[in-house]
Parts: C-alpha cells; structure tokens; sequence
C-alpha cells in the first residue's frame, strides 16, 4: 500500500511539474510576441523633462525660436527676441517631446531622405540636457494620407510617421509660447485695484481694496461693493492678454494707439508691487500699453468695456450682507412691531412660541432681496420704518432706517452716508409677510 501511494504520488508531481513547464514557457512565448507586436507605437524619444536646460525651434524662412531655463526654474525666450514665456506652454510641449511616440516605424535605415523632405526639414528641434548632451528631431513631409508627417532623429537612421496632432503641439512660434498675460502679478494676492475713467464725460476714479475674500470701495469715498462685480472685474484683469498672429504690426498697433480715445487705465497692486494697463479705443478695436511688457498691443474687445463701467455698477445695492444663512434675530418696527427669533433649527415668535418654518421663509426672502433700483443723493426724511438684523452667531448687527418719498422709499444703512432708493412693492412685501407670520400650532390646525 505504501509503495502504490509513493507511485501515485510521483505521477501527480510529475504531471504538475509538466504542467508550470507548459504555463511558464507559454506566457514566455506571448510576453515575447507581445513585446515583438508590429501594432505597438515605437517610441521615438525618451528625455527626462527636468534635465532639459534648453529648447531651439527652426523653422523654414523662419527666424529660429531658443528657450532657455533660468537658475529658478523658469523659461524665457531668449531669441528672436527675448520675452517671458508662458510656462504651461512650454511645459506641454516639453511633455510632448519628452515621451514622443510614433504611429509606425516605417524604415530602419532611411536612405533617400528628401523623399520624404528631411533632407531640409521644415521644422527641426533641438534640446539641450544637464549634460550637454543634445537630441534634433527632423520633421518633414507630412504622408500621403495627410494624417501623419515623416519624423526621424539626427544621427539615427530611422525613418518613423507623428501623428498631425503631436506635430502641432511641437511646431511652436515664439508668439505661440511667449507670456501672453497684460499683468503678470499673483492674483490671489492682489491687495488694491484703481480704474481711472479717461473717456470724456465719464471721467472717474474708483480704488478698491482688498481685505481676505472680500472687496471695498475706498475711492472717491468709503462704500460697500459688490463682491460679483469686483469679481468679474479681477477676472478680466487676470485674463488680460495680447493679441498675437502672423500679421502683428507693431508699428501699426503704434500709430493706433497713438491715435486712438484713452478710455481706462487700471492701476493693480499686489506682493511685488504695482503693475499698469492703459486701454485705449480706435473705432471697434481695443489697444493696450503695460508696464509689464515693451510696445503697444491688440486686445480683445472684451477687455474696453470691462473696465468702463460706471461707480454704481459696483455698488453693493443690497441693504443686507446676512447672506444665505439664517440670521439670530430680525426686527422690524414700522406701524407694527414684530420680533423673531433663530435658534437651532427653529424660529421663535417674542411669546416663546414656535414659528411656522414656511411662513418665516418669505420674510427672511423679502430682507435678503431689498435693493437699491439706484442710489440717491437726498430725500431721506423721518424713518417710517427700522429694520434690524443680527447674524454670524450674535457678532454682527445691521441696522437700517427707512423713510417715505413720493412713491418710493428711501433707506439708510447705520454707519453709512449712502442712501438707497427702494421700491414701495418691496417695503409693502415685507410688512405684509411679516405679519403673515403663524405660530407653528395655529398653522397645523
């Protein structure tokens, strides 16, 4: 019995011996075909990103385009002249260049080279490494099929196709890369902003200053801002950009501007100090000077307008800044008298009674949207009406008075000099939902 298991024993070993042969030399014969497949894309060029230290782009009949890095890190272009570059752009093509894959590798050993117009190609790129190594890609011809173009490598013989899309994201101009930004300050950190209006008739000069997240008015006197129209305000600045195209006529934008109406000049500080624009108008198109960059340059239209915006566009004509929270307590003193409370998730009527949710949501609505229609410089008489609204945990208190004039009302926010011109409807709203308010046992009746 012994010696059968022993033989039983020793053809189950044998038979999964045979079988981890079988499975290691059939996976050895698929990774070889795998790594031997004709369908995988062969790699043209390997560069480790950070060790390039330059770029050089020469084109046909085209002055040559060099990039250098500097001791921070950075780009700059260097020739055909030099300009700050715009860091994403090189990057993207440095990422492109440095894992560069063909579609097919046509011949390994190229012989008749102008075939496929790499014997003077149309574009040809160099980098530079730490080591001073260097790498030429030739692109020539594009195929006949028109979807890819003959690339190969300097003092490599083969002949490889780039897809058209990895030949536009690497046949780049200095235009193309060079930093294109009208202001080059960090945003995040921008402290203060002055627009001077220089348009005849609409001249102005308005400074907003910055403290955290949130905008103010110091110019031409202390006022509230609106946060979405400073907002958009930074926005255009931040997005500033020249226009550039093979037809760029420096002089021409020159003369332009010369000719052309001031209409803004925008004045922005932030950490490393204060940067300017100066806009002006010539018929439809917008020119611009910067104290970042040399010369004069197109702007989109986009960017004249945004800054030709009256004093009141940025006002704050909310009477309230509660928000979209609850507040803590509303009161409102008018012919009537109404307190309410907020506490947790509920609200509480001056008798200690629970208020219906439901019927306070259109008062706490009515307070958030009364806004000034416009602001003006008079009329404020004797208050027919007080509002009072404490928020952000009992820490802030806003009170405002409330005056009849004509068919309109005029309100005035404590603290302030500014008044406020509110509809009627609204004033007539509020006081109604106000005194539509139930105690939540009489609205479950």
């Amino acid at each position: 019995m012994k010696l059968r298991g022993l033989l039983i024993a020793a053809v189950v070993l044998a038979v999964l011996v045979g079988v981890l042969y079988w499975s290691n030399h059939h996976k050895a014969d698929q990774d070889s075909a795998v790594k031997a497949s004709p369908d995988a894309p062969p790699t043209i060029l390997t560069l480790n990103q950070p060790d390039i230290t330059r770029l050089t782009i020469e084109h046909k009949d085209q002055p040559e385009v060099d990039l250098s890095r500097n001791d921070s890190g950075g780009w700059q272009i260097t020739a055909p002249q030099p300009l700050a570059a715009d860091q994403e752009a090189v990057s993207s093509l440095l990422s492109t260049l440095s894992s560069l894959k063909s579609d097919r590798l046509l011949e390994d050993k190229a012989s008749d080279l102008s075939a496929y117009g790499l014997n003077t190609p149309a574009v040809q790129i160099e980098v530079t490494l730490k080591d001073n190594k260097t790498q030429r890609l030739l692109i020539g011809d594009q195929t006949p099929s028109g979807s890819d173009y003959y690339v190969m490598l300097a003092r490599d013989p083969r002949l490889f196709t780039l897809a058209s899309y990895d030949k536009t994201r690497l046949d780049k101009s200095a235009a193309d890369l060079r930093d294109k930004r009208l202001l080059s300050l960090d945003f995040d950190k921008v402290s203060q902003i002055e627009i001077i209006g220089q348009q005849s008739g609409k001249k102005q000069d308005i400074t907003f200053a910055r403290d955290k997240d949130a905008w103010q008015i110091l110019k031409p006197t202390p006022l509230r801002a609106d946060l979405e129209q400073v907002d958009a305000l930074v926005r255009s600045l931040r997005e500033a950009r020249i226009e550039t195209s093979a037809d760029t006529d420096d002089t021409k934008a020159a003369s332009s501007f010369r000719s052309a109406s001031p209409m803004a000049i925008a004045r922005v500080t932030g950490s490393s100090g204060t940067q300017e624009l100066e806009i002006r108008k010539a018929k439809d198109d917008y020119f611009a000077k910067s104290s970042v960059l040399p010369g004069i340059y197109k702007v989109p239209s986009s960017l004249g307008p945004s800054l030709d915006k009256s004093l009141d566009t940025f006002r704050n004509r909310k009477l309230f800044d509660f928000g979209y929270g609850d507040p803590d307590k509303i009161e409102i003193h008018g012919s009537k008298s109404y307190f309410f409370t907020h506490s947790g998730s509920d609200w509480w009527g001056p008798d200690g009674k629970k208020l219906d949710e439901a019927s306070m949501q259109p008062v706490l609505n009515s307070l958030r949207e009364l806004s000034a229609e416009k602001f003006p410089d008079s009329g404020f008489t004797s208050p027919a009406l007080e509002l009072t609204i404490i928020s952000k945990d009992n820490k802030r208190t806003e009170k405002v008075s409330i005056s009849k004039s004509g068919d309109s009302y005029i309100a005035k926010r404590e603290g302030e000099f500014s008044l406020y011109e509110i509809p009627s409807s609204a004033i007539a709203d509020l006081e109604k939902f106000a005194a539509d308010v139930k105690p939540l046992a009489q609205a479950q009746r």
